[in-house]
């Protein structure tokens, strides 16, 4: 499949949440990883194919959503001692820089706001290309990743483990699959 001009890609999009994940792995107890993701999340681009460096992203994502295949523990992480869902319901992503790194590699700075702390988040992104799909419907597609501490967010409840080490990883990966709609 043939790249298509970046120029053609200009444009305002959605967020297909139905076909994009935003996901995230922590290690757990020393010896494993726990994935999760959110299940009810919308957010916009624009692209500058252009100018890559005009291109925004905003995405809201709805924290009572959040599933890591255990009911128990996603009630944990809803609780006081992680994300305060009831004081805090939405997780939010605002870029304040895009900028182009050669082939189908951008990287994409913003402010992430959790627990109504805002900190700036840097995420690598490779873009997967673009396609029209059996609707009609113009798409794009991103693969990304980004790696941010738990603690520099308040998120610092934990337990210490008798063999030394802690229940929950301050590093916290996440990873993103973000399939877009150009609007009409």
């Amino acid at each position: 499949m043939a790249t298509p001009d970046l120029t053609a890609l200009t444009g305002d999009y959605t967020i297909d949440a139905a076909h994009s994940t935003i996901g995230f792995t922590v290690r757990h107890a020393m010896v494993t990883n726990v994935k999760g993701k959110f299940l009810d999340f919308s957010g916009t681009l624009h692209l500058d194919g252009g100018d890559p460096s005009a291109s925004t992203a905003s995405i809201d994502v709805k924290m009572e959503s959040i599933d890591t295949g255990s009911a128990d523990r996603d009630g944990h992480l809803k609780s006081a001692d992680f994300f305060k869902i009831d004081e805090f319901p939405t997780m939010t992503f605002r870029s304040t820089k895009a900028e182009a790194l050669g082939d189908e590699d951008y990287r994409i700075t913003g402010d992430l706001e959790i627990l109504g702390t805002t900190r700036p988040v840097t995420i690598d992104l490779e873009f997967n290309g673009a396609a029209k799909d059996p609707f009609g419907n113009e798409r794009v597609g991103f693969e990304g990743k980004a790696e941010i501490k738990r603690s520099d967010w308040g998120l610092t409840w934990n337990a210490a483990l008798e063999t030394g080490g802690v229940l929950v990883s301050d590093k916290i990966k996440l990873n993103f699959d973000i399939s877009a709609i150009k609007n009409a």
